[in-house]
């Protein structure tokens, strides 16, 4: 069964695989009129494509998730300059429940499930850009997650955490999402389930061309299933490469995945202190 991923329930064209799906150029994002926390951001996700954003905790990575997902007025935050383009329109402006329609899908860190409810009302109640709960859309989600059918009478907040991230994944696959957006969904979670939740992102892309933007602390996790690969420091893009070159990358080695000489890992702050790696910065 294959799920609408090129053309969600909003009026953006489609893409070309390969093509640019989103944008953002120059983004600056500053909080309570004084709090300057992206700062002249740009990165891109091509369609049908993994990719990780990383870095390290107060990097601007969920400020970066939530100024794509329009949630920056909820918590007194603005983009003060520069523009987010998706599936070829300016949604720089839009409020969040039209960019859900265009087909921007976020899984908040957290997961944020809806507790009182059973699992199936939590799927039923992801689809509610799109009017209704379709079977086909329900059967896939328990088609990918059979741990979820199994479960779609419990009631949410009795699932384990790595139950629910396949719930809160489940539950933003309703709206037939273009692009997914995950912030740390390794988080509190146990390493094989870690390893089985990237399993399932994976899947996901290889077999219905899901694009996927997953915000992440734990890079070599990340790495493994993405394609293209950026690092954040301070609001800012100080690396970027595909996949397979940011694993290789000596850098990143020492300071993201642990693999130093020292064994421990480190900050891109602390760069300054090594003279062959002020290039980055």
């Amino acid at each position: 069964m294959a799920v609408e991923t090129s053309a969600g329930a909003g009026s953006s064209p489609a893409s070309s695989p390969g093509a640019t799906l989103l944008a953002l150029n120059n983004v600056e994002v500053i909080y309570d009129e004084v709090i300057l926390v992206l700062r002249g951001l740009s990165l891109e996700v091509p369609e049908g494509k993994i990719v990780a954003l990383l870095g390290s905790n107060g990097a601007g990575k969920s400020t970066t998730l939530k100024a794509i997902s329009g949630l920056l007025p909820t918590e007194h935050g603005e983009i003060t300059d520069g523009r987010i383009n998706f599936g070829g329109t300016d949604i720089t402006r839009i409020d969040a429940a039209e960019r859900v329609r265009r087909g921007l899908s976020l899984c908040m860190e957290g997961r944020h499930v809806f507790e009182h409810l059973s699992v199936h009302e939590n799927l039923v109640a992801g689809s509610y850009s799109r009017g209704r709960a379709s079977t086909e859309d329900l059967d896939l989600v328990y088609g990918y997650f059979p741990k979820l059918a199994d479960m779609r009478t419990r009631v949410a907040g009795y699932l384990s955490g790595g139950e629910q991230q396949m719930l809160a994944i489940g539950r933003a696959l309703m709206s037939r999402p273009r692009l997914l957006m995950l912030d740390e969904p390794s988080l509190g979670l146990a390493p094989l389930l870690v390893q089985e939740i990237f399993g399932y992102i994976a899947r996901l892309n290889a077999d219905t061309g899901l694009t996927v933007l997953v915000v992440e602390q734990n890079a070599r996790r990340a790495l493994e299933v993405a394609h293209h690969g950026y690092i954040m420091e301070q609001g800012r893009i100080v690396l970027e490469g595909t996949a397979t070159e940011l694993r290789d990358n000596p850098d990143v080695k020492e300071f993201y995945l642990g693999l130093g000489e020292e064994g421990s890992r480190k900050s891109y702050r602390d760069v300054k202190h090594y003279k062959r790696r002020k290039r980055w910065l």
